[in-house]
């Protein structure tokens, strides 16, 4: 093996970690909200925000140094667009983080089984027809929301927080904070734009988010309400995420990336030549 795969393989599993610890902190929550009554977040939903958001930041920090935590397809295919990572790299990135929710969806359920149990028998609710506590795992559209307005949300909400993430580990914003914190604010990032819109569709805003847990679900008894889904749901979370992260990218690097101080400055010399 060339330390080129090997490396290769270590970044994989950092992805499949980073992704891992997301779920299993983010579905933990969404289960604490949902299942029991009284729900110790029904009246604080901006606590659910934050755990997903620590959630985040908390995969940062452990696999970072590893594979730089793209830790969202949307994230990895906005890098390669525009920030020269490998395109070869693209789709087992893509793999390693389904592999980590469908694992973080794995840990959850077995923390949380018998509750699910217990919510489904209460509420008569059958999981492959009603989808009993779906929602603990992968997102649906909320009250009075179309799968195609939830797809224009999701593209919306990721190009938000493709344009956060860009802003935040620009190297020529000199308002972008240090190494060590910028963990801290993507995490608070991802928890803002669920706090200010996470009722819509329940803020995937990334494909291996949803669409890891929802394999999981197939497989486990939801059957049909994991896949396809009501309303031919699963691609929306996948693709509304995939454009966006790659609309607000491109946002930053061709309208606000061109006017920092530094790179205008670098011009300086070209414009006084001409």
């Amino acid at each position: 093996m060339t330390t080129t795969q090997r490396a290769l393989i270590g970044e994989l599993i950092a992805e499949c970690i980073a992704v891992f610890i997301i779920i299993v902190f983010g579905d933990s929550v969404a289960a604490m909200y949902a299942l029991y009554d009284p729900s110790p977040y029904k009246m604080a939903y901006w606590g659910v925000c934050i755990v997903w958001g620590l959630g985040v930041t908390i995969a940062i920090y452990v696999t970072g140094a590893v594979s730089g935590t793209h830790a969202n397809p949307a994230v990895t295919l906005a890098l390669a667009c525009y920030r020269g990572f490998s395109w070869k790299k693209v789709v087992p990135y893509w793999a390693a983080q389904v592999v980590g929710g469908f694992l973080g969806a794995v840990i959850v359920y077995t923390l949380f089984s018998p509750v699910i149990a217990h919510y489904a028998a209460v509420n008569h609710l059958d999981w492959r027809h009603d989808g009993a506590a779906a929602g603990v795992f992968f997102t649906h559209p909320g009250d009075f929301i179309t799968p195609m307005h939830a797809f224009v949300d999701e593209t919306i909400l990721t190009a938000m927080l493709l344009l956060g993430i860009f802003a935040i580990t620009c190297e020529y914003n000199t308002q972008a904070p240090q190494a060590n914190s910028g963990a801290l604010i993507i995490g608070l990032l991802v928890a803002t734009i669920g706090a200010s819109a996470g009722y819509l569709e329940a803020w995937a805003i990334n494909p291996a988010r949803d669409f890891g847990p929802r394999l999981f679900c197939y497989f486990a008894g939801w059957g049909e309400a994991a896949f396809p889904s009501p309303g031919n749901y699963w691609w929306v979370p996948v693709a509304g995420p995939l454009l966006g992260g790659v609309v607000g990218a491109g946002f930053y690097q061709g309208v606000v990336k061109p006017f920092m101080p530094a790179i205008v400055r670098a011009r300086q010399p070209d414009v006084a030549q001409d």
